[in-house]
């Protein structure tokens, strides 16, 4: 399956360095001097572009699409970053995001025409996250087929047989270049990687086109590539090179089910290609060729490389049994130098055995030191990308956090930001506390203080209905006292008093024309303007007594006290307290799946840590042990050249004696470590033999398939194809910006797409 990917990535690259025009030295070896020029030239060029970068702020932007599992998006995040290379207090931004949160500072933007803002940077970077819902560049579609039958994700679900997920990529973004005077369409050249885990367990006899394999024992790591719209764009025939558009898993699975998966598309590559020194077609036919005689000379060197190895690796059986040997001579001569000193026959003996054995010693620390010095270049090299890989690993795990702390607070659920140390815990405290007591306690609890929380907000109005009420009953007694002292003025004015009225009346001795008159008489007092003034003036300083007071505030309490009741025990909130205990419960359901996605992931990247430290130790390891052959190297041919020495002459029998003795010793301790070592540097031999013959073989199909479909197509409208090259850089480098970028402002931009999981349980 890995040819698949090497016909057109060999293509593409082999594109790369002749039209680049600083890669040929690295092939080209032997031609040291234009290898050192181009290495400096191409050092410069760096180095002016990391100058510009310098001096312009950079707009570094990611959208994250979420994506149900057959690739239909459900939301974009944008999360972007403005790079104040110059600390300017003031930065200039245009965005088309609705919902902008800082979050890494305080800093505050003011808004304009067209999503122009204008950010109060103070000097510093400024990071900031929101969403919005317009057409992306590349679209991803997700398709499922199960022995030879599509069906959709949902029915994938606990299906076994033949499978196959088929991802396709559609780009949307190009331009109208004119080219040769005519208007072409080139599309943004967008790489789009692809990453799957799947479960050993369900997948077996996986393959993949235009994509790595991993397989770790336990799970099978699919790692894909394809270049949506550049087979249009270089107007290339499909029979004759197939730039991938999609990526296409093959497997026998049993009880389906899928982790979800991580999509990356960049036009960086592009971007990255400098074509402006390559105008003219000789110069261009000229790198082909050099590129032709480079790759014929790695060729060449790989498949002698591998020859070289598989001759040390089968020679490795009698270093083994060479240094048993010089182990056990070391050992006796060790033991027997102190006597040796005393007997020049004896030395004579020992110091020809330890001839042979220090030629071989040479020998075999040659080939040795030759074979660590490759050994500790190549885990040098992987070293390398140690960090990258723990680096862009984590990115994806805090992004997944994010989302899902965004996700869990959405519904209501008050959680802190969930890290990679402590999600476990948080979600399973999460999920303790939504039992279904909890879950209705909480929800009764919540409702009330919502009903609570609304009857207090018309607090002023209860209390004036209150007082309204509470005045109404002061009036009335304060209008019968006012009468009380109207009706005794008036029986006064008469000669009575009211008891010697009401005597009167009962007795019969005052008429009921009499007692009328006294009526309207009274009636007449209490509505006139001075007593209604005294009835108003008496009320509204009753109103203000503490005690009226007091007692507005306590039929205010009760009054809110009796609607809360009542609105709490109402239908409408009832039903809202039965869909919220619903609703809880269903999340509970969310939160298991979600664990179980964020420990699937956790179990990689940790896998990926570790795989990166053993790849740190092993290039110290084989860095220590190079060290070590070279101080082996020295030593066997000083112990070569000394034993040469001592068979030469007697003269020096003793002084030589001394010196073997202690060098005897020295030997031997050093042997016993060599002899410790050897296994595991037989074990690095077979990999770099075998990591030699995937060169050799790599190298060969490289120079067959890629570089030499690049020359059959030069040999025909190579300028076509360059003008082509040249327009699809010149249309990737114009693209930099998803959702918008200030004129003054250098751009980036790379889209990261996760699908949906798909589990028998959702």
């Amino acid at each position: 399956m890995k040819r698949n990917i090497k016909k057109p990535m060999a293509v593409i690259m082999a594109a790369v360095v002749a039209l680049g025009g600083t890669g040929i030295g690295v092939y080209a070896a032997n031609e040291s001097g234009r290898a050192a020029r181009e290495a400096s030239e191409a050092s410069n060029v760096q180095n002016k572009v990391n100058e510009e970068k310098d001096n312009v702020n950079i707009k570094d932007e990611t959208v994250y699409i979420l994506s149900n599992a057959d690739g239909s998006v459900r939301k974009i995040i944008v999360s972007d970053w403005l790079q104040n290379a110059l600390s300017d207090t003031s930065l200039k931004d245009n965005s088309l995001l609705e919902g902008i949160v800082n979050v890494k500072g305080e800093q505050s933007f003011t808004s304009g025409e067209n999503g122009s803002k204008q950010w109060n940077a103070d000097g510093e970077d400024i990071y900031y996250t929101g969403e919005i819902n317009r057409e992306l560049p590349v679209d991803i579609s997700v398709k499922y087929f199960l022995d030879g039958r599509e069906l959709s994700a949902e029915n994938m679900k606990g299906k076994s047989g033949k499978a196959v997920i088929r991802f396709e990529y559609a780009n949307n973004q190009y331009e109208t270049v004119k080219i040769d005077g005519r208007d072409e369409k080139i599309y943004v050249p967008f790489a789009v990687l692809t990453g799957a885990l799947l479960d050993n367990n369900i997948f077996r006899n996986v393959e993949v086109s235009g994509g790595k394999i991993i397989n770790d024992g336990d799970r099978t790591v699919i790692v894909g590539m394809a270049f949506p719209g550049l087979q249009e764009s270089l107007n290339i025939d499909g029979e004759k090179l197939e730039i991938p558009d999609y990526l296409e898993i093959t497997a026998d699975v049993k009880d389906f089910e899928m982790s979800e998966t991580v999509s990356v598309a960049t036009n960086e590559i592009f971007n990255n290609i400098d074509l402006e020194d390559r105008d003219s077609i000789d110069g261009i036919n000229e790198d082909i060729k050099k590129l032709t005689n480079a790759v014929d000379r790695l060729s060449d060197g790989s498949a002698a490389l591998y020859e070289g190895l598989d001759t040390l690796l089968a020679k490795s059986s009698e270093l083994t049994e060479g240094i048993d040997k010089l182990v056990k001579g070391a050992e006796e001569l060790k033991n027997g130098t102190s006597d040796l000193v005393n007997g020049s026959s004896q030395l004579s003996q020992g110091s020809a055995q330890l001839s042979d054995g220090s030629k071989q010693l040479a020998d075999g620390s040659g080939q040795v030191l030759n074979g660590s010095s490759e050994l500790a270049s190549g885990l040098e090299q992987l070293a390398n990308n140690s960090a990258a890989l723990n680096t862009g690993s984590r990115q994806v795990f805090d992004t997944l956090l994010a989302a899902a702390t965004a996700q869990i607070r959405s519904a209501g659920l008050d959680v802190p930001d969930l890290t990679v140390e402590n999600y476990r815990k948080v979600l399973e405290q999460t999920l303790a506390s939504l039992s279904d007591e909890d879950i209705r306690d909480l929800a009764y609890k919540t409702a009330e203080n919502e009903v609570r929380r609304a009857v207090e907000a018309k607090e002023s109005e209860i209390r004036a209905a209150v007082a309204e009420a509470v005045r109404a009953e002061v009036l009335a007694k304060v209008t019968a006292a006012v009468r009380e002292n109207v009706e005794a003025q008036v029986l006064a004015s008469l000669g009575y008093t009211k008891e010697q009225y009401e005597a009167a009346v009962k007795a019969g001795l005052v008429s009921e024309e009499q007692q009328a008159g006294i009526k309207a008489a009274i009636n007449t007092q209490m509505e006139s303007d001075g007593v209604k003034a005294l009835i108003a003036q008496n009320t509204d300083i009753q109103m203000q007594s503490d005690e009226v007071q007091a007692l507005i505030a306590q039929k205010t309490e009760e009054q809110k006290e009796l609607l809360i009741k009542q609105n709490f025990n109402s239908p409408d909130v009832r039903a809202q307290i039965e869909k919220a205990i619903a609703d809880a419960a269903s999340g509970r359901e969310s939160i298991k799946a979600l664990i179980s996605q964020l420990d699937s992931y956790n179990e990689f990247y940790s896998g990926l840590n570790r795989y990166t430290a053993g790849v740190n130790q092993a290039a110290d390891g084989a860095s220590r042990l190079q060290a070590g052959a070279e101080a082996l190297n020295k030593g066997a041919a000083d112990l070569k050249s000394g034993a040469g020495t001592l068979n030469e002459g007697a003269e020096e029998l003793n002084a030589g004696a001394v010196r073997l003795d202690n060098g005897a010793k020295q030997l031997y301790d050093g042997l016993l470590t060599l002899k410790d070592s050897a296994p595991a540097l037989i074990d690095g031999i077979k990999r770099l033999r075998d990591g030699a013959e995937e060169l050799s073989d790599g190298m060969t199909e490289f120079k067959e398939q890629g570089v030499q479909k690049l020359i059959d197509a030069a040999e025909g409208d190579i300028k076509g194809l360059v003008d082509r090259i040249r327009a699809a850089v010149n249309v990737s480098k114009g693209y930099n910006s998803f959702s918008g970028i200030d004129s003054e402002m250098v751009g980036r931009v790379k889209f990261v797409y996760r699908t949906d999981s798909i589990y028998k349980e959702d």
